[in-house]
């Protein structure tokens, strides 16, 4: 069984993710380093994807930086959403020639991932036709618990997921999330009706994924993931003329 490196970077800039995912996807490219699974939350941010349309943030940009609120255009799939403190995000660094070439494939394998994590919980979350990410039904109304936004090049792919543990829902109010307008979010927390730390979500998030990708999970730091990374880069750089 092909092992993957899963790494826990905290709470973490998305920006600074975001340049750290690039530099993982080029490392995988070469072959440099084997799949990798960052898992952070971020500081509050609205992101929109490739194919968002810019009406679906309902925010002034006067009221974003009341709240403290970043907004960034980015390249993965999907519409808008919202990453804050209390969410889960994964962002998957697989090179699919060693799993499937098949980018519907993948993300149903990560839409698995959480469903499967939610069943831990004694949860029943499920897929819905025509909509990327899983649902669960509450009170009669069926509200997304898991977004997904991913990005391939060269069959290795970025971004990923974002889970909804014990995040603070008044943001959603902000955007059309995911563009999908009269549907709502929820989280493991109201769901529980229980306080859910991410750490209590993590380490079954991780297991299923494993399971899910049939590979083995190992556990790295930050550190240890840069000193992989230096290696790689190192042999890059230019070499100075004597």
């Amino acid at each position: 069984m092909n092992e993957f490196l899963i790494v826990d970077l905290g709470l973490a800039d998305y920006r600074e993710t975001w340049s750290l995912q690039r530099r993982l996807v080029a490392a995988r490219k070469a072959g440099a380093i084997c799949d990798v699974l960052l898992i952070c939350e971020h500081p509050h941010v609205i992101t929109l994807g490739r194919s968002g349309r810019p009406e679906h943030l309902l925010a002034s940009e006067h009221l974003l930086r009341q709240m403290g609120v970043e907004f960034l255009p980015t390249d993965r799939g999907g519409d808008i959403t919202y990453h804050g403190p209390g969410q889960l995000v994964g962002y998957p660094i697989l090179n699919l020639t060693e799993h499937r070439r098949d980018v519907g494939w993948y993300v149903r394998q990560l839409e698995e991932t959480m469903i499967r994590a939610t069943a831990d919980f004694g949860m029943r979350a499920v897929r819905k036709p025509g909509r990327t990410g899983i649902w669960i039904e509450e009170q009669g109304e069926e509200n997304k618990l898991g977004a997904i936004g991913v990005h391939l090049s060269r069959w290795v792919t970025s971004h990923g997921f974002a889970y909804n543990v014990a995040t603070d829902l008044r943001y959603f109010d902000l955007i059309v999330p995911c563009g999908i307008a009269g549907r709502g979010v929820t989280s493991l927390e109201r769901l529980l009706h229980c306080r859910v730390s991410l750490g209590e979500a993590l380490t079954p998030m991780a297991m299923r994924f494993g399971e899910v990708f049939e590979c083995e999970p190992r556990w790295a730091t930050r550190g240890e993931l840069e000193r992989e990374l230096a290696g790689h880069e190192q042999t890059l750089e230019p070499v100075a003329a004597e």
